[in-house]
């Protein structure tokens, strides 16, 4: 958002500020001031000039000599110069000895400017230069006006007479002129117009408001006669308005508004045009113009458009409409696209006799998605994205109708054609000043903060406490947004330092976040390091983890609008991007790899998607080189130590992962929950990625972790009787697991049994075939005796016993 500081100061005729004092004081109240560029920052003693004498230069055919009032008192000088259009008693631009300029005639700029000192030109003294728009950093498109090459001449038009000579020309091309760039938030709509900016100047800087009164135009006749409307998607369209001019004459607006808009970046066109340019300007609302002659049946229908229907847009452009865009047609056809381009059909040309002029609110979604879907972007497309007030139609379209007949450009056809159902009222926001002051740390009387809230047009009602909202204001919705408002007008560095109000708490981090910052530190401590994947996957992962068709995992979350198919699903589980990152550490030749990660996975409560899909927390560990399946249950076990998970963890062989080697995987269990899953890499998978050696991954389910893990601690005395301890060597059949042999141990031992351990597994040829050697260390103690020989003895008949059933053998 561009404006002018002249225009600014139409509407707040008091306000004297340097630019940078505005730009501190408005960004200070919450108009952010992006920058500002002062457009005769390089020019300098540029002045009304006539020229008395012309004669040609008497050793060059291309030069002249020129002799040129440059002050009202008659003063002279000489000035050389190639110029081709100009002759005696022309009124143009001078810059004097000694002045600036921003550039050459090709319209190029040079930092700093030009600066221009007398000399001969072949011979012949010259002590100026005369300018052209391009001199002056300026172009023919925001002069329309000025020549094709040669220099800008006042007298050519009406608009500079009685210009005095001698005064500043850098004043009467309006250059003498500031333009601020605003960053305007989305929920600000109002100032992305100029009465809205000044509306905001006149709050901070304290000055009075003056906004352009809109008086009632129109002759005795009903625009009802010449134009009906209607609004078939009410949803997409909540307020048209319509308005007729006949008998127009087009031409050149005036200067002052030439000037206004070229300052804002919008080249003017013609008064028609410019009207409708310098009324959405003001007031953020566009409007669009309509050849009535050419719009069929004198009949308006907003509707949305039919699927493969074609239309061709001002530019030149034909488009593919679909049943999502909203139109504006006529009795037969399409006439505009609603909110972003109108029609080459009903276009305004010279030959044009009655307008229908457009102001609308249409939904602003609906404008963004249309503009999207058609590579189609405006001015006020962009203004309807933010979502308008659908009130400020009527005072817009009424304002560019006053303008037409002020500047003589048709004749108003009396009334509007309004199609309003439901109207917008203002809302309503209970305050408390007392909460204000609290919020803010300071002590402002009540009826100050209403006079704040007054300079921007927000009215309080004394009985019911309520401040009235005016709908163009959409940001004030709360007492959070009054109190911002108080804030930035008895402003942001005038609150004092005070000290924070309530309670002190102790900052920690969540349950959850510990568990997982205990995971990374240990992960680490083995050798780990992170990893990070997309949660974004292709469908194909599926097929190269060998997950069979029908499996759940198969049921993924899609995305709507993928990046490719490649990132076309939510992740259901976490090895593809955990073997893919291994995958390539492999194929770079890098040696004995760890890796971990912390991720979502994202499982769909149902399918098609009706809520959001359930997010699961998965630490998954991978390695390849040094190590092996029982290293990696090794970091499992320590890091569910290190969480509170002190009870036995067992191992269930029936996995049946098949991303997993069938004889070397198993589900990690706690309390009869599978919490993860832990094995070596499926032969064929690890050929799917391209790893060309043993891999392992083990995968815990972090939900399940956080919802057992605990960090309370319960201390024991020192045991004060000694432990007995018993080694046992034991023939087993290769069909029975660990597991197995160390249930029956934990089943028998009874409250004597203190601990036990694997210390020993042997295969060879004293071993029978199908069997293998497996020797255990059991320790005993009671705590309120020493155990003799007879209370073991005991005990471990009951554990060999047990293991007898198995049909395990005692070596000898």
């Amino acid at each position: 958002m561009n404006t002018p500081l002249s225009w600014i100061k139409a509407y707040v005729p008091d306000l004297d500020v340097t630019a940078q004092e505005y730009t501190d004081a408005m960004t200070l109240s919450g108009t952010k001031v992006e920058g500002y560029e002062k457009l005769d920052a390089d020019l300098d003693k540029i002045v009304v000039g006539k020229i008395l004498k012309i004669e040609r230069h008497l050793d060059a055919d291309k030069l002249i000599v020129c002799q040129v009032q440059v002050t009202a008192e008659g003063e002279t000088v000489q000035i050389v110069t190639g110029a081709p259009n100009v002759k005696e008693g022309d009124v143009i631009p001078v810059v004097l000895d000694g002045g600036r300029v921003a550039g050459g005639h090709d319209g190029s700029k040079t930092a700093g400017g030009i600066k221009i000192k007398k000399g001969k030109l072949r011979g012949m003294e010259s002590y100026g230069m005369m300018c052209s728009i391009e001199e002056l950093g300026s172009s023919k498109e925001m002069y329309p006006e000025a020549p094709e090459d040669g220099i800008y001449i006042f007298s050519d038009h009406k608009s500079y007479d009685g210009i005095e000579i001698g005064s500043s020309a850098i004043k009467a091309l309006g250059l003498d002129d500031v333009v601020f760039e605003y960053e305007v938030t989305s929920n600000r709509v109002d100032c992305f117009g100029v009465i809205g900016i000044a509306r905001e100047a006149a709050a901070t800087f304290q000055k009075e408001l003056k906004l352009p009164v809109v008086k009632e135009t129109g002759n005795s006749e009903k625009a009802s006669d010449y134009i009906s409307v209607e609004v078939q998607d009410k949803d997409l369209c909540s307020r048209y308005v319509g308005r007729v001019v006949k008998n127009i004459k087009i031409g050149p607006s005036p200067m002052w508004m030439q000037r206004r808009l070229a300052a804002c970046g919008i080249r003017p066109i013609n008064n028609l045009v410019d009207i409708t340019n310098y009324v959405m300007e003001e007031y953020a609302q566009p409007m669009h113009a309509y050849d009535l002659d050419l719009v069929a049946g004198n009949k308006i229908i907003v509707r949305r458009g039919k699927d493969g229907e074609e239309f061709q847009t001002l530019d030149g452009q034909v488009r593919k409409i679909d049943s999502s865009i909203l139109m504006i047609c006529d009795a037969n056809k399409p006439v505009g696209i609603a909110g972003i381009m109108g029609g080459e059909n009903s276009k305004i040309t010279d030959e044009v006799k009655t307008v229908l002029f457009e102001a609308a609110c249409f939904n602003g979604t609906n404008i963004r998605l249309s503009g999207k879907k058609l590579g189609l972007r405006t001015d006020a497309a962009a203004k309807f994205e933010k979502g308008l007030d659908p009130n400020t139609a009527m005072e817009a379209i009424n304002r560019a109708c006053q303008l037409i007949e002020e500047l003589g450009a048709g004749e108003v056809v009396g009334g509007a054609v309004d199609v309003y159902d439901n109207v917008r009222e203002p809302m309503r926001v209970p305050y408390n000043s007392h909460r204000t002051n609290k919020i803010l740390g300071t002590n402002l009387e009540k009826e100050t903060m209403i006079g704040y809230f007054k300079k921007v047009d927000l009215e309080y009602d004394e009985t019911t406490g309520e401040v009235i909202v005016p709908t163009w204001r959409q940001d004030v919705e709360s007492q959070a947004d009054l109190d911002e408002e108080v804030a930035r007008f008895f402003g942001y560095d005038n609150i004092p330092t005070t000290l924070p109000t309530g309670e002190a708490t102790t900052g920690k981090l969540t349950f959850k976040l510990r568990l997982e910052g205990i995971a990374r530190n240990l992960a680490e401590q083995f050798g780990f390091n992170e990893g990070m994947s997309y949660s974004f996957e292709s469908p194909k992962v599926f097929d190269k983890l060998l997950i069979p068709q029908g499996d759940k995992l198969r049921d993924t979350v899609l995305i709507t609008n993928p990046l490719g198919e490649d990132y076309s699903v939510m992740r259901t589980i976490s090895l593809n991007g955990m073997l893919t990152s291994l995958a390539t550490n492999y194929n770079r030749r890098n040696k004995n790899v760890r890796l971990y990660e912390l991720g979502n996975i994202y499982l769909p409560k149902a399918l098609p998607i009706t809520e959001l899909p359930e997010e699961r927390m998965q630490f998954t560990l991978g390695m390849y080189g040094e190590g092996d399946f029982f290293d990696l249950k090794g970091v499992v076990e320590e890091y569910l130590e290190k969480v509170g998970m002190k009870n036995l963890v067992t191992y269930d062989p029936k996995a049946e992962k098949p991303f997993l080697h069938p004889g070397r995987q198993a589900n990690i269990m706690y309390d009869n929950t599978v919490i993860g899953y832990i094995g070596e890499i499926h032969p064929a998978v690890l050929n799917n990625y391209d790893i060309g050696d043993k891999a392992y991954v083990a995968v815990l389910d972090m939900p399940e972790i956080v919802s057992r893990a605990t960090f309370d601690v319960k201390y024991q005395g020192i045991a004060k009787y000694p432990a007995v301890t018993r080694d046992i060597s034991m023939q087993v059949n290769k069909e029975i697991l660990a597991g197995d042999v160390e249930a029956v141990i934990r089943k028998n031992g009874g409250s004597l049994l203190e601990s036990y351990h694997l210390f020993d597994i042997y295969e060879g040829v004293q071993i029978k075939q199908g069997y293998k050697s497996m020797a255990y260390s059991i320790s005993f103690r009671a705590k309120d005796r020493t155990l003799e020989d007879k209370d073991i003895n005991e005990v471990m008949t009951k554990i060999l016993n047990g293991l007898s059933k198995l049909g395990i053998e005692l070596r000898q």
